[in-house]
């Protein structure tokens, strides 16, 4: 769900179909509140999420949600595909929709960075595109942080300076010629022969995969760990989502 923006006596016009001149004068005795205040200026600027009420009848009070999925393997990072389960799909099998636990409008939420197909681990949905905009933007970096098993061995001189060129090629940051860019510097940190920690503050395409393939060295699995400062829940199995805390929802970017 975009933040769409509106004046609220544009907004009470169009949800009345009354004219301006009436929503003036209602404004004026006050008979509207948004979030609990009394709303008298014709000029207030509301949101999406803006509670309005009128005379004891809400006019809007939508809600905004922060869903943590552990995504498996296998599933798209999409609302909707012909050939694959999707991550709404998973949503959809549960409790979660408009009517259940949770209350949410599933046909409302989008993704936040998304992962691949063979792909696995942290994926996070809302119907919030300011907090979305948060966390996806390269400028504000916000670190990715994703476990990468490979199919060759890390330790294996078969390149110039071993794992010291894999370290400082991506803190360097890679030239992809097809899009004429350069990746931002990256931190490479070798956790094993076969295992390595990649943390990112962008997510260009299948840029992980194809670092490695600049040693020809294919990724076997890759899983997202953390976003931020929240990090996938380890009591989440695979599959499973919950909401985040408001504490996880402020504090992801600080």
């Amino acid at each position: 769900m975009a933040l769409a923006r509106n004046r609220l006596d544009r907004f009470i016009s169009q949800e009345m179909d009354i004219n301006k001149r009436d929503v003036r004068l209602i404004l004026a005795q006050g008979r509207v509140t948004v979030d609990d205040v009394i709303a008298k200026n014709i000029e207030q600027i509301i949101d999406t999420f803006s509670h309005v009420i009128l005379d004891g009848k809400t006019l809007q009070n939508n809600m905004p949600y922060y869903v943590m999925l552990n995504k498996p393997i296998g599933v798209v990072s999409a609302t909707k595909d012909k050939e694959h389960k999707t991550v709404i799909d998973l949503l959809k099998e549960s409790d979660l929709e408009r009517g259940g636990a949770g209350g949410i409008d599933l046909n409302d939420l989008h993704i936040v960075g998304r992962l691949d197909l063979n792909s696995s681990g942290l994926l996070l949905l809302t119907n919030d595109s300011r907090w979305s905009e948060r966390l996806t933007q390269p400028e504000k970096k916000v670190e990715k942080v994703y476990q990468v098993t490979l199919q060759n061995s890390l330790y294996k001189d078969h390149i110039e300076n071993g794992i010291k060129g894999y370290v400082e090629a991506f803190a360097n940051g890679m030239y992809f010629e097809y899009e004429n860019i350069t990746t931002r510097p990256a931190q490479l940190k070798i956790l094993s022969e076969f295992v390595a920690q990649v943390t990112l503050v962008e997510g260009r395409y299948h840029q992980i995969k194809r670092m490695f393939g600049r040693f020809r060295n294919p990724v076997v699995k890759l899983h997202r760990v953390s976003i931020g400062n929240l990090s996938l829940d380890n009591n989440l199995s695979v599959g499973n989502f919950r909401l985040l805390t408001d504490v996880e929802m402020d504090n992801i970017d600080s």
